[in-house]
């Protein structure tokens, strides 16, 4: 019985965290698009460079990584895309080592660190693959 038990979480788990990780990802994709004026403003605030450029360019691997993510479709390279994404958006939008003490620095402390959980469930996810139901794996299903 545990082993049944243990083969159906094995299975699950990473599909799950797959789709979890997509829907991280959609909601603040779709934002950059649907709340555009708001981004570039926040992006300008951190003396960020290229708005347009970047905010258009992150939108659309947010939201196609999402996608992938929820179909299973080419995991890994989204993931290390994504990965590599949150890392450069945590240097530079939540740089909280040059605020000074305070709400400001407290709330980009928590999202950088919040980001670096996230890359660090994208690296797992590099290495772990799709997973059961997914169309990297189709064949491995039958």
């Amino acid at each position: 019985m545990l082993d049944v038990a243990q083969q159906t979480i094995q299975k699950l788990a990473t599909p799950a965290g797959r789709i979890i990780l997509g829907v991280y990802f959609l909601l603040p994709g779709l934002m950059k698009f649907t709340q555009y004026d708001t981004h570039v403003e926040y992006m300008a605030s951190h003396g960020m460079v290229f708005i347009p450029f970047f905010l258009i360019l992150s939108g659309i691997i947010q939201v196609s990584g999402a996608l992938a993510f929820f179909v299973g479709y080419q995991v890994r390279l989204y993931a290390f895309l994504l990965a590599g994404m949150t890392v450069i958006i945590s240097l530079v939008m939540h740089d909280f080592w040059t605020m000074e003490e305070g709400l400001q620095r407290s709330h980009e402390t928590q999202n950088f660190f919040k980001n670096m959980g996230i890359t660090a469930g994208l690296l797992v996810l590099i290495n772990a693959g799709a997973g059961a139901y997914s169309i990297d794996n189709r064949s491995a299903a039958r």
